[in-house]
């Protein structure tokens, strides 16, 4: 039997700096280091585990909804590319 995973927007990429490779993320909805995302767009579809986080650049283990933060991706995304936690 193969159970599909479900998934819960949590955030929206608001910024992204290539050189870096971070992106920047309204939250709305709580984030955890070792949360599995998924990130999608019109061009973008990346799924990674939350490894780094940041808010005003001091590392943070959760994010809840309100916060913006600096998030290190696996690959380019894009301003307006939705966010979402995978759920198990």
């Amino acid at each position: 039997m193969i159970i599909m995973a479900s998934e819960e927007p949590v955030g929206k990429v608001t910024h992204y700096y290539s050189n870096i490779g971070v992106a920047i993320i309204a939250v709305s909805a709580v984030i955890r280091n070792g949360d599995h995302i998924r990130i999608k767009g019109s061009s973008t579809d990346i799924t990674q585990v939350v490894r780094s986080m940041q808010i005003q650049h001091i590392n943070v283990e959760e994010a809840n909804e309100g916060d913006e933060i600096g998030l290190k991706v696996d690959g380019k995304v894009r301003k307006g590319d939705i966010v979402y936690k995978i759920l198990q």
